[in-house]
């Protein structure tokens, strides 16, 4: 940190340093800081209203050349959104979180479009939500601490934020296999599934951050600046582990059905597959259906706008079914581990189920494409 943001931050008193989003000049570069480290910087409708109104102020300012996200504390940059305030919120009509998905999911498309640089560090945990706020920024960086996931099937809900137009362009069905398993990618995987740019060891992050003013003062080109900057700091990724796997992911997830994605996995002779399907089998049987079928389309619409479209309806449908509020409890609030699904398998999930996901909502669309 320079003297200036320094003396800036100090002068800010403690009324700053509780916020939840710190926000602050540092030269030309507008810093974001996300600040709750306790909850592992988990996103509040309240952080949303205040990243929109940071990045809408900042667009129109000549001050500003360039923007940087991180996250507070040492775990990382963003674990999703605040799923205990959701449970409350569906169990009582889920109207706060419908807010909270039409705010957040303008703001991923106002970050994909963002008119001046944007850069993302995407160290330790990277989930949910915070991938929304990330992955769709201009530059991406991971680095060896990176954690990146779309979790939401473990939970009753589908990939959301922008990440099933993500998924569903990973390469092959790496992008399937990530959305109906919920597990995670390190950093060689987020660049090899397009969710990262470039890969910067953690211990040269600080010193990326502190140049760039100087360079964003230099330079005359703030995309050229920032991009050849990150190059100057970023190092080999370490190995995609998914890369490895790509045989049998490919076979064995492009199949039309969750119910044959399953039986392809546990027959196919490779101990990693059998416990890829004792994920999917584990997971929301509903939620793993909507998912397939939502990256499906996903492939085929033409822009993010239209799939953060197709995911609000996925997500406030999902507010108001069983899964949801039954997923959060097992996994966060009573942490059994123990989700009582309903339906219970894949099989009594019907076709008009998910196409109930699926279908536009009267009167409340998010209208983005």
């Amino acid at each position: 940190m320079t003297a200036g943001v320094a003396a800036q931050v100090a002068a800010g008193g403690a009324e700053e340093a509780a916020a939840e989003v710190r926000t602050f000049l540092d030269g030309g570069l507008g810093r974001i800081v996300l600040n709750r480290p306790r909850a592992l910087n988990s996103l509040t409708h309240d952080m949303i209203t205040a990243l929109r109104a940071t990045l809408d102020a900042w667009a129109a300012d000549d001050r500003v050349r360039a923007v940087a996200l991180t996250g507070a504390g040492e775990r990382g940059l963003c674990a999703g959104a605040d799923i205990r305030a959701m449970h409350d919120d569906a169990k009582a009509g889920g109207a706060g979180t419908r807010a909270f998905f039409r705010d957040e999911y303008r703001l991923n498309a106002l970050i994909a479009r963002y008119p001046k640089p944007y850069l993302a560090v995407m160290d330790g945990i990277t989930m949910g939500g915070g991938v929304g706020l990330s992955a769709h920024g201009a530059v991406r960086i991971v680095t060896e601490r990176s954690v990146v996931a779309m979790p939401e099937t473990r939970i009753g809900l589908t990939p959301d934020v922008g990440g099933s137009f993500l998924l569903a362009r990973a390469p092959g069905e790496l992008g399937t296999h990530l959305a109906l398993t919920s597990s995670s990618m390190g950093p060689g995987d987020a660049l090899l599934c397009g969710f990262a740019d470039h890969f910067v060891p953690s211990a040269r992050v600080p010193d990326l951050l502190a140049e760039l003013p100087a360079a964003l003062a230099r330079g005359t080109e703030p995309a050229s600046t920032v991009g050849g900057l990150v190059a100057a700091h970023a190092e080999p990724a370490p190995p995609a582990a998914l890369d490895a796997r790509r045989d049998w992911i490919d076979a064995c997830y492009a199949a039309d059905t969750v119910e044959e994605i399953v039986e392809r996995l546990l027959n196919s002779g490779v101990a990693e597959a059998k416990e890829a399907a004792e994920l999917v089998l584990g997971n929301s049987p509903t939620a793993v259906k909507v998912a397939l079928a939502a990256l499906r389309r996903a492939r085929t619409l033409p822009s993010l706008e239209a799939v953060l479209d197709q995911e609000y309806r996925i997500s406030c449908a999902a507010l108001e079914s069983h899964d949801l509020v039954e997923g959060i409890r097992a996994q966060v609030i009573d942490k059994d581990r123990d989700p009582r699904w309903s339906p219970a398998s894949a099989a009594e999930v019907t076709a008009a189920d998910v196409a109930r996901f699926l279908a536009p909502r009267t009167d409340d669309e998010l209208g983005l494409a």
